[in-house]
C-alpha cells in the first residue's frame, strides 16, 4: 500500500492528485509494498527501495548507509498483533527511512502503533513536518515513546512478581502451582524485555548516524537538538531495561531456589515421619513374632500395654525432633 501526505499550513494531510507524488509530497509510507509502488518511488526518487530481505540483513552497513545522495537507515521497531480481537506478545520488525530529496520514505511490513499516533499528533499540529527528516525525527520520537510505555509496563509487571514471589502468606507459600505461573510469568516478561533491548539498541545506532548524517547535511539546530534529546532517552531507557534484565533473573533465581526449600522441606518431612514410626515399628514386630513362650502373651493387659508403648515411642522423637527445629 503507498500512501503519500503533503504538508500543509505545518500539518500532514494525505495526497490526493492524479500523480501518485506530488511536488509538495514531504512522507511517502510504503505498507506491504507491491513491485509496482516500488518502482513509482524509485522513478521519483531514483532510489533503490531494499527489499523485505534486505532490511531483515543484521550487520550495520546493511542498515544504515549513503547511496545516490540517499541516507537509508533500518531499526527494529516492537509491534503488538491482535489475536481474535486480544493484543498479541510485542514481535519486532524492521523499518527501513530513507532520506532523498527533501522527502522521507517508510519501508515496513507491519503496523507498529506509533505510526498511526505520529500521524494523529501531526493532523494536530503538535509536531513539526516542514521537512522529511523532520517527519522522521517526529516518528522515531513516537516510537521512543511506545518504547517507554512498554518499558514501564514491565517494571509494573515485574513489581508484581516480586511482590508475589516473596510473599509470607503461609497458604501461599505452600503452593507449588503459584511457583510454576510465577516462572512462565519470569519467562514472558524476560523474552519481552530481551525484545524491547534489542529494539532500544537499534533505535541508537540508528539515531546515532542520523546526527552525523544530518551534520553533513547542515540541518538546523533545532532539529539536531531533537536527535540528541532522543538518543539520551533512548540511551537511558537501555539502561532501565539492563536494570530490569538483571532483577528478572534474580528473581528467576529465587523462584528456583524456594522450588528447592519446598521438595526439601517435603523430604526432610517423610524422612522425620519414617524415623519417628521406626520405634513403633520395633514394638509392633517383637509382638509380632510367633514364638509359643511370650511373656506378655496370655497377659490381659498386653495389648493395651504393646499399643500405649508405640504411642509412646512415636510421640516422644515427635517432640524432640520439635524442640530441635527440625519440624
Amino acid at each position: 500500500m503507498l500512501k503519500v501526505y503533503d504538508t500543509f499550513d505545518g500539518a500532514l494531510v494525505g495526497h490526493g492528485g492524479d500523480e501518485p507524488v506530488g511536488p509538495h509530497s514531504i512522507w511517502i509510507d510504503l505498507h506491504k509494498p507491491t513491485k509496482d509502488e516500488e518502482r513509482i518511488v524509485e522513478a521519483v526518487l531514483g532510489v533503490q527501495v531494499p527489499t523485505r530481505e534486505e532490511m531483515q540483513e543484521i550487520e550495520a552497513s546493511s542498515r544504515l548507509y549513503q547511496e545516490g545522495g540517499a541516507h537509508f537507515m533500518t531499526g527494529v521497531v516492537l509491534y503488538q498483533p491482535s489475536n481474535d480481537g486480544a493484543p498479541g506478545v510485542p514481535i519486532a520488525t524492521p523499518v527501513t527511512f530513507i532520506l532523498a530529496a527533501g522527502r522521507l520514505v517508510t519501508v515496513r511490513y507491519e503496523e507498529p502503533r506509533a505510526f498511526p499516533l505520529f500521524l494523529a499528533r501531526a493532523h494536530k499540529k503538535d509536531t513539526s513536518c516542514a521537512t522529511g527528516c523532520a517527519v522522521l525525527i517526529g516518528l522515531l520520537e513516537a516510537i521512543i515513546d511506545r518504547e517507554a510505555d512498554r518499558v514501564e509496563r514491565i517494571q509494573s509487571e515485574v513489581d508484581k512478581l516480586g511482590q508475589g514471589i516473596f510473599a509470607t502468606d503461609v497458604a501461599r507459600m505452600a503452593s507449588s502451582k503459584r511457583f510454576e505461573t510465577a516462572i512462565k510469568q519470569i519467562g514472558r516478561e524476560g523474552e519481552l524485555t530481551q525484545r524491547s533491548r534489542d529494539c532500544l539498541l537499534s533505535l541508537d545506532r540508528l539515531l546515532t548516524y542520523l546526527a552525523h548524517a544530518m551534520g553533513e547535511r547542515g540541518d538546523e539546530k533545532a532539529l539536531r537538538a531533537r536527535v540528541k534529546t532522543a538518543s539520551r532517552d533512548v540511551a537511558s531507557l537501555a539502561d532501565h531495561v539492563g536494570y530490569l534484565s538483571n532483577k528478572i533473573a534474580f528473581l528467576l533465581d529465587a523462584t528456583l531456589g524456594m522450588i528447592n526449600i519446598e521438595q526439601n522441606t517435603i523430604i526432610k518431612l517423610f524422612s522425620v515421619a519414617s524415623v519417628a514410626l521406626m520405634p513403633p515399628t520395633l514394638i509392633a514386630s517383637i509382638y509380632g513374632m510367633n514364638f509359643k513362650h511370650i511373656p506378655e502373651l496370655e497377659w490381659p493387659l498386653g495389648y493395651p500395654m504393646a499399643i500405649v508403648l508405640m504411642l509412646v515411642s512415636a510421640i516422644v522423637p515427635f517432640i524432640y525432633f520439635k524442640r530441635k527445629g527440625w519440624l
